[in-house]
């Protein structure tokens, strides 16, 4: 409800909320103060929204860029209690409450939400990026789209038969939801879509090689819907390499097990580690760099500051961690929102987070999922309409939807993809060599 006063109080004199991170968590903080007593500044160092379940498929040339992904501005526009900054953070003073942006400026706040999510992690070998890409952006995502459809073109005009098939190797690290993604579509993408379009290789001889330092994939899934998962993937082409853990990724391939893989394409999908905002704030932090906070996502000892979504490590109520996905991030910025507006409506009391676990799902190529939502554990294709409907439903706009909708339908009926697109720097580019 709108406090009437509002409108006799200054703008400057409105209670100053930042937001750092126009992902899931700020964007839904930001939208849970729809008509508080607020003033608003989301500061992000891109100009989208990304709808990032869906971004391994821009990668394997699904969709387009433009499928998942909207400007912040355009998200905004109706919100005039909302001032969105294009920079990127360098810093926060938290004695003198400011945040310090690259292009020089400060800004002050009263309450301030961190939300700037995390970037993918190798484990101390930060050397490896270069030849194994992760995938957390779109400049991510169609970096690795370029190099998959580089590495057929490449191995068309190849007379070396040994480098040809290191061309047509693709290595995927990590056996979670996004490496079981990717390496079912860049199977299916090899095994049928390319079909019949070179004269010089057979797409079809393709290898693709799934590596996971653990037992099994999908280790966040119940172990029958795990072994599933495992079956799909090798129905599909896909070689898995299980408890050999990767030890290195050169220009010449991935070595797991004391051998070499040659490799043209490596993809990392194996760890990820927080943005740097508790350096910013002195806070205590896990391993992966996410900020350790109080059972209401503030900051020990700064109540005036929160941190959601993937640069907060949060616990459930029985102790155990909140899963860094979407939703876990949509809910504690709409928790964050309430309580912003309780301590304006004069109530302080403290307001423990609560997660909702809404179930998991994992896709397997074009026909096949899993999905657990504890109640009801689904497998197969209609377990797969399933999940196309649940990530349907939660992009932003019809346009998106019908378009998404059309496109995955194109793909299930004949094997097509619309945006193999060589894209983003030279058409030569070497992968990292």
């Amino acid at each position: 409800m709108t406090d009437p006063s509002a409108a006799t109080t200054p703008v400057s004199d409105l209670h100053h909320v930042v937001v750092i991170g126009g992902g899931f968590g700020g964007l839904a903080t930001v939208l849970g103060l729809t008509s508080a007593t607020v003033r608003i500044t989301l500061v992000d160092q891109r100009n989208h929204h990304l709808f990032q379940p869906l971004l391994y498929q821009v990668a394997t040339a699904s969709l387009a860029t433009s499928d998942i992904a909207w400007p912040i501005r355009w998200l905004l526009r109706g919100r005039a209690d909302v001032t969105t900054l294009l920079d990127a953070v360098v810093g926060v003073d938290v004695s003198a409450r400011r945040v310090l942006l690259r292009g020089g400026q400060d800004i002050a706040f009263d309450t301030l939400v961190i939300a700037t999510g995390a970037r993918h992690a190798y484990f101390g070998h930060d050397e490896w990026e270069p030849f194994a890409p992760g995938l957390k952006t779109l400049e991510d995502a169609t970096t690795i789209r370029r190099r998959i459809l580089m590495a057929f073109e490449q191995a068309e005009r190849e007379g070396d038969a040994q480098r040809r098939a290191a061309l047509m190797t693709f290595v995927v690290i990590g056996g979670g939801p996004t490496g079981v993604e990717l390496a079912g579509t860049i199977a299916e993408l090899a095994h049928h879509t390319l079909k019949g379009e070179f004269r010089n290789i057979d797409p079809k001889s393709t290898r693709v090689v799934l590596i996971e330092a653990g037992p099994r994939i999908l280790p966040g899934f119940l172990p029958d819907l795990s072994a599933y998962a495992q079956g799909a993937l090798e129905r599909l082409g896909v070689e898995l390499k299980l408890g050999q853990p990767v030890t290195a990724c050169t220009a010449e391939g991935a070595t797991f097990a004391g051998e070499l893989l040659p490799a043209g394409t490596i993809i990392w999908a194996a760890g990820v580690q927080a943005s740097p905002a508790a350096e910013w704030l002195a806070a205590p932090a896990d391993r992966a760099g996410r900020v350790q906070v109080e059972a209401d996502l503030t900051v020990p000892g700064h109540p005036e500051i929160f941190v959601v979504g993937d640069t907060a490590a949060v616990k459930a109520p029985d102790g155990t961690p909140v899963p860094g996905i979407a939703p876990a991030a949509k809910q504690e910025g709409r928790h964050v929102a309430e309580t912003i507006r309780a301590r304006l409506a004069g109530n302080r009391a403290a307001r423990p987070f609560r997660y909702r676990h809404a179930g998991s799902l994992a896709t397997i190529g074009k026909r096949e999922a899993i999905v657990d939502f504890g109640w009801l554990k689904l497998r197969g294709r209609l377990a797969w309409w399933l999940w196309g409907i649940a990530h349907v439903y939660f992009l932003i706009g019809a346009r998106n939807r019908l378009q998404v909708s059309l496109n995955w339908l194109w793909i299930y009926l004949r094997d097509q993809r619309s945006a193999r697109l060589i894209t983003q720097g030279q058409a030569t580019d070497r992968q990292g060599r």
